[in-house]
């Protein structure tokens, strides 16, 4: 089963980072920092870190699982974690120079239903699953 893990990322600001696509023939949408774990990563929070360096060159405190998603042999896990670092000019992974894949950047958003309701977030489970945590006690200030 291949294994991708993703971020919410919560900045000091109380805002979330999302990566929106921009594809050929496709209407624009959002997703989460994130990717797939390599047979070498250590764990699938070490792929999280990995993945979170590569794509935003940052870093983050990894909170807690918040959802795990499985479907057509693939399962995704959804970290809350917090940062307050990144650099999306140092971004490293490999994605941004092939050619074909289209244009990533990175955005900050509230972190309030008018936030998530004014971008296209991919996958849809993610968003209800951020819908029901946002204004609950949705804690991010002690890393695990």
């Amino acid at each position: 089963m291949i294994e991708r893990v993703r971020a919410v990322l919560v900045t000091p600001d109380h805002t979330m980072l999302v990566i929106r696509r921009t594809r050929p023939g496709r209407p624009v949408y959002w997703v989460l920092p994130g990717g797939g774990v390599e047979p070498t990563d250590e764990s699938r929070e070490a792929a999280l870190h990995r993945e979170i360096h590569e794509e935003i060159a940052g870093k983050a405190d990894i909170v807690r699982l918040l959802h795990t998603m499985e479907s057509d042999g693939e399962r995704q896990l959804f970290y809350l974690a917090r940062t307050a670092t990144w650099s999306f000019e140092d971004r490293t992974g490999p994605e941004f120079s092939a050619e074909g894949r289209g244009e990533y950047a990175l955005e900050e958003i509230p972190l309030t239903l008018e936030g998530l309701d004014g971008i296209d977030l991919k996958p849809e489970d993610i968003v209800h699953v951020l819908r029901g945590v946002i204004g609950a006690d949705f804690e991010v200030s002690r890393p695990r």
